[in-house]
């Protein structure tokens, strides 16, 4: 693989989870550069990150999964990354779908791909049902203001070439931010390509998702959306 990567897992208080998203990440792509954002973490997510191999970068206090973002993809583009991939830190994801994720970037036919849990029947069917209604709510608004056509565009499974990631500005410091990001792409006229992955649910993650996603934050995400879309806030 000529192309160089670069992985973003933004983490928070993920020390029951971090361990074991590094080694599944280095096992199927070793030697590559791994930034992991701990976002002041109380726990010891940093220390562990740090034991395990992970470019770490902190922030002092708890500003949220956009800043996170931002945070490593700056210094994933600065690194001289030709691919950058976003990755959760909570196990929810599968190292290697990554491969499937970045072929279609590496062949020259998108700009981003995004890792869709909808695409599969059975794995929409996994998601917890709260969660799935939010996300076909937020992706169904999402699309309209983007002028997109995505399944799921609050998947955590990112990947953009160096084009656009450059092109993403990153203002929001909380979960809007997945829809701010499609929001961009769609705006900068970036090719996307939605590609199947599964999902992995366990009671930890369930009651987390549930907890990070209550329906005034999805308003939020909406509304700050709308102001964007009509110039009122950067």
């Amino acid at each position: 693989m000529k192309e160089k990567l670069a992985f973003v897992i933004p983490a928070y208080n993920e020390e029951e989870t971090i361990v074991a998203t590094l080694k599944d990440v280095r096992r199927q792509f070793p030697g590559r550069d791994v930034f992991v954002v701990n976002d002041g973490s109380v726990d010891k997510t940093r220390e562990l990150a740090i034991a395990n191999g992970g470019n770490v970068l902190s922030h002092i206090i708890n500003r949220g999964l956009g800043a996170a973002l931002s945070t490593g993809i700056q210094a994933a583009v600065q690194s001289g990354a030709d691919i950058i991939i976003t990755f959760d830190a909570d196990l929810q994801h599968l190292g290697k779908d990554v491969y499937r994720l970045i072929k279609p970037i590496q062949d020259g036919k998108a700009d981003a791909t995004i890792g869709s849990r909808f695409l599969s029947k059975h794995d929409k069917e996994l998601m917890p049902s709260i969660k799935r209604i939010g996300n076909t709510m937020l992706t169904g608004v999402t699309n309209l203001l983007a002028d997109t056509t995505i399944t799921d565009s609050q998947s955590g499974l990112r990947a953009f070439n160096k084009e656009a990631a450059q092109k993403l500005m990153i203002l929001c410091d909380k979960y809007e931010v997945s829809s701010e990001i499609i929001h961009q792409l769609g705006h900068h006229n970036m090719r996307i390509i939605e590609i199947p992955i599964k999902a992995i649910y366990d009671d930890r993650s369930v009651k987390r998702g549930t907890g990070q996603m209550p329906w005034k934050n999805g308003l939020h995400i909406v509304w700050s959306m709308i102001l964007r879309t009509l110039g009122i806030k950067k």
